[in-house]
């Protein structure tokens, strides 16, 4: 029987314990086997702006997850063509592990816009896609799909500019972020 791997893309820049909580929540209440922390990679054509490497960025889920076995840290777009899609990353992976299938996790926001991106019907019509709702977001016209998963997942309002800020004003991010990312974030000179 296949391993079921749930796929959370995020640039995690930071990682925060928001993110944290819906990654062990997702692998807790759901069929996933697995939940995999994909870390978008830098998009070239954009801005660079407030963007970690992203091997620090990679770094940071790893020291966030700890030694829980069922989440890991994934790079696997970082070698991937950019602009990187989704539904190329979906093929990658089924091409180099053909003895796991993908869902997808994504936010309600993202359910909300998924019509716009690159071949959703082939990604709807190959993968469960598992939503964590986001306060006053609608989901859109696909949140009925039979290939969508609502879940009430418990939610923080925190966000990665926010730590961002704080670090930049030489604040503490104690308790927004996980105990080995914050001493991390303090011996570096990230974000700064």
């Amino acid at each position: 029987m296949k391993k079921n791997v749930g796929l959370f893309f995020g640039s995690f820049n930071p990682v925060h314990v928001g993110h944290m909580i819906i990654a062990n929540y997702i692998v807790n209440h759901t069929s996933l086997d697995e939940v995999w922390m994909v870390i978008s990679p830098h998009n070239p054509h954009k801005e660079k702006k407030s963007l970690a490497k992203d091997y620090d960025r990679l770094r940071l889920v790893e020291l966030a997850i700890d030694d829980n076995p069922k989440i890991k840290a994934s790079n696997i777009e970082f070698a991937l063509p950019k602009p990187s899609y989704t539904i190329d990353t979906l093929t990658y992976l089924g091409e180099k592990y053909p003895d796991k299938s993908f869902t997808l996790i994504m936010g309600g926001d993202n359910l909300a816009s998924l019509h716009k991106w690159k071949n959703y019907e082939l990604i709807l019509k190959n993968h469960e896609i598992i939503v964590y709702q986001r306060p006053s977001y609608d989901l859109g016209a696909l949140k009925d799909h039979q290939s969508v998963q609502i879940l009430e997942a418990p939610l923080l309002s925190i966000s990665a500019s926010y730590i961002r800020s704080l670090i930049k004003d030489g604040k503490s991010c104690q308790y927004l972020v996980t105990d080995k990312v914050y001493d991390y974030l303090n011996e570096s000179t990230m974000y700064r």
